[in-house]
């Protein structure tokens, strides 16, 4: 398997070559040449290999379970410059119960008749960055090690991506972590998780400003080439392939649970706010997985939800970013939208025999319309170009809004009639869900679960007069002494902070 960027650099790179790198050399984003598909009797067969691994595990805690070898399925058709036993193992190091809490890995909640969770925050950091970071930290470990290099990992975090990263590179020999996050803007549990750490190899950088701008100065960096190189600058937000690659497999497993049979249909809502999340999804359904729509859930901070309802894609300034319950997507230029709007101006052709080549014009439009036009008016708009259709029709792409009082109605909703609590972003997705129509008529719904509520504890308190349930291991973590530095919104700033703080 090959990779070519979104903004068409002719180079053709491998998945190790990639994993380390972030961005492309012309600021695109990584894409797979093209994606590997999923015929009806491969899905059987992996339905066999998840059920009865998660089966094994079940009975013996020690045996690989069926997540792990599905993971090793997957990844290996765009990881093949790893042996094959390597990847196995690394899956299987990654995927344990006694990591992520039961033998599912993500196990699938029902709440009502075609209404389902998954869930996906039983890792390190009580979040769904958990799937993808545990595995990303052992690959950085496994490929550094093999080529005797370090790697400065540079990222950016509205909330939850920054504690997951950090927790799975602590101890990683070799990686070094600066993390960026929107300075008292995220929960006190979310700060505290990360600004805890008192390990040498984190650091933790809080930006006076909004997550774009967080955002905005990891490109800034990725794209300075010669500083990237000088000091090995790599990246675990969702520009990085390897780590959306690795959220794909939690809609297979979803699908595996929810269903009996292939090729039945289902159906995800997505809390989004960066377009990773759900971008896995897209790439799922490009390879075959029976997904009947991805449905896009935003907050008040709508860009996505407006461009799939009007075709603009519209990025607001810190100004006009709006500070809500649901902080993760407080987000205001979605960084993974680009892949999708490459697959959707055409980037693949087609003949008879499948995938034949890649359609430069899109590459060329890709290019103007991220690297040209959004600096330059801050929008493009794509209501009048035929492509914008497919974006539902072909793609299966819906999306809604949710609001701070939508969110509060929705958490006291699945409390009272289901027993259960959610985080803030999830009721996010479940209120947005809700309004495509559920039944025995439609395809399952599952509804990607993205936090457990303690670390939006306030919102929940607000909704139902009491605290959620903390685990053991989190009890007084705000009081922990902190280990954090604030900065200006400014990329000279960052740099300097990298280079007093790692040898080139």
């Amino acid at each position: 398997m090959h990779y070519l960027s979104t903004r068409g650099d002719p180079e053709r790179k491998r998945f190790c070559e990639i994993l380390l790198e972030g961005l492309a050399p012309d600021g695109g984003l990584y894409l797979p040449e093209h994606y590997p598909q999923v015929d009806v009797a491969t899905l059987a067969r992996w339905r066999e290999i998840f059920n009865q691994g998660t089966s094994a595990a079940r009975r013996d805690s020690t045996q690989p379970t069926g997540y792990a070898e599905l993971a090793f399925e997957i990844l290996s058709l765009y990881m093949d410059d790893i042996p094959a036993d390597d990847l196995r193992a690394l899956c299987r190091k990654t995927y344990t119960p006694e990591v992520f809490g039961s033998a599912e890995i993500a196990p699938l909640k029902p709440l009502e008749p075609g209404l389902y969770l998954e869930a996906l925050s039983n890792g390190p950091t009580l979040a769904f960055k958990d799937m993808a970071m545990q595995l990303l930290g052992n690959l950085f470990e496994y490929e550094l090690a093999r080529r005797g290099e370090e790697l400065n990992i540079f990222g950016a975090t509205s909330g939850d991506t920054g504690s997951a990263a950090e927790y799975a590179m602590r101890g990683k020999k070799g990686v070094r972590v600066f993390m960026t996050s929107p300075n008292g803007r995220m929960s006190p549990f979310q700060q505290a998780q990360m600004f805890s750490l008192q390990d040498d190899n984190i650091h933790n950088l809080a930006v006076e400003g909004v997550f774009d701008d967080c955002q905005d100065i990891v490109k800034a960096v990725s794209n300075d080439l010669e500083f990237k190189r000088r000091y090995k600058i790599g990246t675990v937000n969702s520009i990085n392939w390897a780590r959306l690659l690795a959220q794909v497999v939690y809609y297979f497993a979803g699908y595996f649970q929810a269903t009996q049979t292939d090729p039945q249909k289902v159906s995800f809502t997505v809390p989004s706010g960066n377009f990773g999340n759900i971008c896995a999804g897209h790439v799922a359904r490009m390879m075959g997985l029976p997904i009947e729509q991805l449905v896009v859930a935003t907050n008040e901070n709508d860009v996505l939800d407006e461009f799939f309802k009007t075709g603009v894609y519209r990025v607001r300034g810190s100004a006009d970013t709006f500070e809500t319950s649901s902080p993760s997507m407080d987000i205001s230029k979605a960084s993974n939208f680009e892949r999708f709007v490459c697959d959707l101006l055409g980037r693949l052709t087609h003949d008879e025999g499948g995938v034949s080549g890649h359609n430069a014009n899109a590459t060329d439009k890709v290019k103007f319309l991220f690297g040209e036009q959004l600096a330059k008016q801050g929008y493009f708009d794509l209501s009048a170009d035929p492509h914008f259709e497919q974006a539902a029709a072909r793609y299966g792409f819906a999306s809604g809004r949710s609001s701070h009082a939508d969110r509060l109605a929705t958490i006291r909703d699945t409390h009272q009639r289901f027993g259960v609590t959610i985080d803030t972003h999830t009721a996010d997705g479940l209120k947005v869900a809700r309004e495509q129509g559920l039944g025995i008529t439609k395809p399952p719904m599952i509804v990607l679960e993205t936090a457990l509520p303690i670390k939006f504890a306030a919102t929940i308190e607000e909704a139902l007069g009491h605290l959620p349930e903390r685990p053991a291991k989190f009890e007084g973590i705000e009081a922990l002494p902190k280990r954090v530095k604030v900065i200006p919104a400014d990329v000279g700033v960052v740099k300097d902070y990298i280079q007093a703080h790692c040898p080139a």
